[in-house]
């Protein structure tokens, strides 16, 4: 299964941790390098990522870890970074005709989320995503969660605003090429972005979730995030 990733962004938080967020170093390590490597310890062989800004650095770095692990790793340029990530993921429809796991470039999650969402078999035409319940004891920012409002399995609304929400977006998706479609409707209405999307596919009944079972995950996008990142690597507890 291929996985995508989107590492097109600025990452403005963490500017002065590196020349873009997908190369900021997270103890010792570049942070899409660590995502990339998590992914492949969960079974995933075949890599697609989108660049953007700082684009021939990423690609650099790129090159130079699937050289040296012998990674299969696709890269292709956004050159309208600038806008949503939903634009990011679209620009990779050519290369995915087939189930892929979508994931972003700053978000470290227990490898195990990854191999059990591979393996949690979805309904043909659906997008599910991997969310966490336990809000109350989240080692993320509550202030900067993507929150999901969810019943039965199904996804309601998700958003950065929902007040009556019940679990937290991880980033990491299990996707099939419905999500193109929905995110070109999300887009000609003025909305480019990922959740976007699965608002559009939520309307519609295809947007899952799958429950990580408290396991851990972080979201690194601001100094903060990142010293807590390298305290749990540091620890083994992520």
């Amino acid at each position: 299964m291929n996985c995508l990733i989107v590492a097109a962004g600025t990452g403005g938080r963490l500017r002065d941790r590196g020349p873009s967020k997908p190369l900021v170093q997270v103890f010792g390590v570049g942070l899409l390098e660590r995502v990339i490597l998590r992914a492949r310890s969960a079974g995933i062989a075949q890599f697609v990522v989108v660049t953007g800004y700082r684009g021939d650095a990423v690609r650099a770095s790129l090159d130079a870890l699937s050289e040296r692990e012998g990674i299969a790793i696709r890269p292709i340029e956004n050159d309208e970074w600038q806008r949503g990530n939903g634009v990011s993921v679209s620009k990779a429809r050519p290369f995915l005709d087939a189930p892929f796991v979508l994931s972003m470039c700053d978000h470290l999650v227990d490898p195990a989320i990854i191999r059990d969402l591979m393996a949690s078999n979805p309904a043909p035409d659906t997008v599910t995503l991997a969310v966490d319940f336990n809000i109350a004891g989240s080692i993320n920012d509550p202030d900067d969660v993507t929150r999901v409002q969810c019943a039965d399995g199904r996804i309601l609304s998700i958003g950065k605003v929902i007040r009556d929400f019940n679990a937290i977006d991880t980033g990491v998706f299990l996707c099939t090429p419905v999500l193109f479609d929905a995110l070109e409707a999300s887009q000609a209405a003025g909305d480019d972005s990922i959740s976007g999307a699965m608002n559009v596919l939520a309307r519609q009944g295809k947007a899952r979730v799958f429950d990580i079972q408290g396991r851990p995950w972080l979201d690194v996008d601001d100094p903060p995030s990142l010293e807590k990142a390298e305290a749990l690597l540091k620890s083994g507890r992520l």
